[in-house]
């Protein structure tokens, strides 16, 4: 199995802002630094305002985005599927997965953004880690970054100054900043699993026939992703 630890450094990305959260981000910026250089100019104003901030700051962003009236979500079956049924026999597939792989998810889901990523860094089957990457992870980073628009919140804050007196998000500087850490880690899978075209992989297992082969919420392009 080939070495793949930029994917323990991009989940650390996505975890709960703790202690020694700022070295982890500069430990994954050298990375990129030295192996992403696309990647590494779009994570800089991340790792920028991270460094610059307290902790308690940079928990109340990661809240802000993610948690509380949340720009978007860090679980990939809910980012695809929503309610729909697939989401559950999404995440089915993937406790099998992290399971079979040994990944400790710790409080959050399988399918949890740091989780797959972290397991991306564990699995021995390249076929499905090219199906995982290239059918899964692409869309779902892509369906990510499109809820960062700018006029996508602002309509999320109008419905919302209609259910409650208060905004959170209105007003919050650097809200948007977790966009370059997710614009970052899908230009590293682009590029890791460029080569790789859908009608190269022969092997479908559940998790594809299941959840990928009739996606009807997913990206309805049927061409891989293209790198820049």
């Amino acid at each position: 199995m080939k070495d793949r630890n930029q994917y323990n450094l991009l989940a650390n990305l996505f975890r709960y802002p703790k202690e020694g959260y700022a070295d982890n981000i500069n430990e994954t910026a050298a990375m990129l630094k030295d192996n992403y250089p696309k990647a590494y100019e779009e994570i800089k104003p991340f790792v920028d305002v991270v460094n610059k901030n307290t902790l308690h700051q940079t928990e109340e962003i990661f809240g802000q985005t993610f948690h509380i009236q949340a720009i978007c979500f860090l679980d990939i079956g809910y980012v695809l599927f929503a309610e729909d049924y697939k989401r559950g026999d999404f995440l089915v597939q993937m406790k099998n997965e992290q399971r079979e792989a040994n990944n400790d998810c710790g409080e959050e889901l399988a399918d949890n953004l740091p989780n797959v990523l972290s397991l991306m860094a564990l699995l021995k089957d390249e076929e499905f880690l090219g199906e995982l990457a290239v059918r899964v992870m692409v869309k779902a980073l892509k369906k990510m970054l499109e809820d960062f628009d700018i006029s996508r919140i602002s309509l999320k804050q109008k419905v919302m100054k209609k259910k409650q007196k208060v905004i959170i998000l209105e007003d919050m500087k650097n809200k948007n900043i977790y966009q370059h850490a997710i614009q970052a880690t899908l230009d590293v899978i682009q590029a890791d699993f460029k080569d790789i075209n859908y009608n190269d992989v022969e092997e479908v297992r559940d998790l594809t026939s299941e959840f990928l082969s009739d996606c009807g919420t997913c990206s309805t392009d049927n061409e891989p992703a293209k790198t820049n």
